[in-house]
């Protein structure tokens, strides 16, 4: 069947926060002049990813998942040995670092907005399907480019509340936009949420590995999204 529609993940997908978590560490604690224990470095960032895991859209409160990811990053920086300033380094680094705080500093792939005007001109209904805490148009419109999309899908978003690789995500998003499954396509850089999710939906996925590091995971894999229109 034509594929009509393509949908999109945010994070890794379309858009980044840039700069590693390491050198905005340096950073700060360059500017208060304490001391951080390196060695601690590798165990701290997999306790901060390992408790960062999205909170259960059903019962989702945008407070105290605020709450949450305050305490998370601030145990973070006590594993590396910080102590004083404790409080403000947190929050600069989530300033810097986390999109419900740091929303200034996401900025788009290169190929982005090409692929999206090229798709447009096609004629292709196009969408955003991301695990997301809050809604994403502001971030998009910020951006620049949500005029692009049919719609913009936020896993927490009241209207919605399911998470990839729920395919109810998926579902709303292919209601939302006015196609079946099988015209619809999803590109996305996680395995388990993107590429599991729209297969459990019926939606056909491709795999964006921009680093070069998923490799032989998934048949139908790019590298940049200009490769894109060759696999429509």
């Amino acid at each position: 069947m034509m594929v009509k529609a393509v949908f999109f993940d945010f994070y890794r997908t379309l858009g980044v926060w840039g700069e590693s978590l390491k050198p905005r560490i340096q950073r700060l604690v360059d500017r208060y002049n304490v001391k951080v224990n390196w060695t601690c470095y590798a165990a701290a960032r997999e306790d901060l990813d390992s408790n960062a895991s999205d909170s259960d859209p059903a019962t989702h409160n945008l407070l105290e998942r605020m709450e949450h990811i305050v305490d998370n990053y601030r145990d973070f920086l006590k594993a590396l040995g910080v102590q004083n300033y404790l409080d403000q380094i947190t929050w600069e680094l989530l300033q810097s670092e986390h999109s419900l705080f740091a929303a200034n500093v996401a900025t788009l792939y290169d190929d982005v907005v090409p692929i999206l005007q090229h798709l447009r001109d096609e004629g292709f209904k196009l969408a955003v399907v991301s695990n997301w805490d809050v809604p994403l148009d502001p971030l998009t419109e910020r951006l620049g480019i949500a005029h692009y999309f049919d719609a913009i899908v936020a896993s927490h978003d009241e209207r919605v509340r399911s998470a990839k690789p729920d395919p109810h995500i998926f579902n709303w998003t292919l209601a939302a936009v006015g196609v079946s499954a099988a015209e619809a396509v999803h590109v996305g850089d996680t395995y388990e949420a993107d590429i599991i999710g729209a297969k459990n939906a019926g939606v056909r996925p491709i795999l964006i590995d921009r680093d070069d590091s998923q490799t032989g995971k998934w048949g139908e894999t790019i590298q940049s999204l200009s490769e894109l229109p060759g696999l429509l």
